[in-house]
């Protein structure tokens, strides 16, 4: 009974660091394996009357364009249409994306339309920073939204200028593998930081029973492969991409002043301090007043402006700050002074300016 209960104690301590602990793929990717971005320009047809209008040029010449390369010639001084629009489609390709996968892709107009709703995405080649193609988009586009409107009135719903089109896109070219062929690999962390790298190496060493990681700065971890992960990069990964590691935070403070939010982070130290806070409310009435003659008398009637102005000062009490030796004592004796959060802001960039918050303050 007694050593269940010794048990039931140890992982009671344990719990909170296996509840800070995350998973290495949450925190790092490997150099190379990431997100690129596609842009290609198309043209929406179908519209209900909402596309571009006549000053919008480019669009009626890239109609002209798209009719000519299916072999019909035609003045375009002949063409008025209000029911194409001229887009930008962007799309994100994920590594490792094979020919013929499917990708979503987002369809934004670049004229005065006034809503890509109902219409149909052409033909469209996206293409990457290298300017080669890497897919082709095309199909209906959803905006889940509507617009309507007549010569004094108008109803419209979400924004009908912009829309999906899901699974739109067909990759017809593959990056190139970046794992394959090497035996060193970079894994560079989200938020560059020398105790969580350290960290990692650390565990990456530990779990192989090897001097498989190394490190040159605080963004990146040098992984060699170990012998047994010669020419399986795809194993090694997945092995150690599962490990668990405790990211280090640094003490920072965020402040938002335009809604009046603060996020004080866990590390955040508050040194020993008094505060004093108080409220100025100024209160202003108008009342205005008609002046009005006599009946058969001389004059005129006139508004005269009858302005109250009331003035409120809140009594501010002076409050002892104790050093805070984690957020629930800094929290704790903030909100013993019984303020707001907008005062809150104040009053933390006023400690900082003391000296006393030993943390980043950051204003947005």
């Amino acid at each position: 009974m007694t050593g269940r209960i010794c048990t039931i104690l140890m992982l009671l301590l344990l719990l909170p660091q296996l509840a800070l602990a995350v998973r290495i793929k949450d925190i790092a990717a490997f150099d190379g394996v990431r997100d690129n971005q596609l842009l290609g320009y198309g043209l929406v047809v179908g519209l209900n009357g909402s596309g571009d209008s006549d000053q919008t040029k480019f669009p009626v010449q890239s109609l002209v364009n798209t009719l000519e390369r299916m072999g019909i010639t035609i003045n375009r001084a002949d063409i008025t249409v209000k029911n194409v629009a001229a887009v930008m489609v962007t799309a994100s390709l994920p590594p490792f994306a094979k020919q013929g996968n499917t990708l979503d892709v987002l369809v934004s107009s670049v004229g005065d339309a006034k809503s890509l709703a109902g219409g149909t995405l052409l033909l469209t080649p996206l293409k990457g920073g290298d300017s080669q193609i890497y897919a082709v988009a095309q199909g209906a586009v959803l905006t889940n939204s509507f617009s309507y409107g007549g010569q004094a009135a108008s109803v419209q719903k979400n924004h009908p200028t912009a829309g999906r089109v899901p699974a739109g896109a067909l990759v017809e070219r593959e990056l190139p593998n970046v794992l394959a062929g090497r035996n060193v690999l970079r894994l560079n962390l989200h938020q560059p930081d020398f105790t969580t790298a350290s960290r990692i190496a650390a565990v990456v060493n530990g779990k192989f029973k090897a001097q498989v990681a190394s490190l040159t700065d605080p963004g990146s971890v040098q992984l060699a492969m170990p012998d047994g992960f010669i020419g399986r990069p795809v194993e090694f990964v997945a092995e150690l991409e599962r490990l668990e590691v405790t990211p280090d935070v640094m003490a920072k403070v965020v402040l938002n002043e335009r809604t009046g939010t603060i996020v004080i982070g866990e590390n955040v130290r508050i040194s020993a301090v008094a505060v004093s806070h108080g409220n100025l409310t100024l209160y202003v009435k108008e009342t205005p007043k008609v002046s009005q003659p006599a009946p058969l008398g001389a004059g005129e009637t006139k508004v005269v402006p009858r302005t109250s102005v009331k003035v409120k000062e809140e009594r501010g009490s002076l409050a002892i700050v104790p050093q805070g030796t984690n957020i629930s004592d800094v929290v704790r004796a903030l909100n013993a002074l019984g303020v707001t959060s907008r005062d809150l802001i104040g009053i933390m960039q006023a400690i900082k300016a003391a000296g006393a918050l030993n943390a980043e303050l950051s204003v947005i």
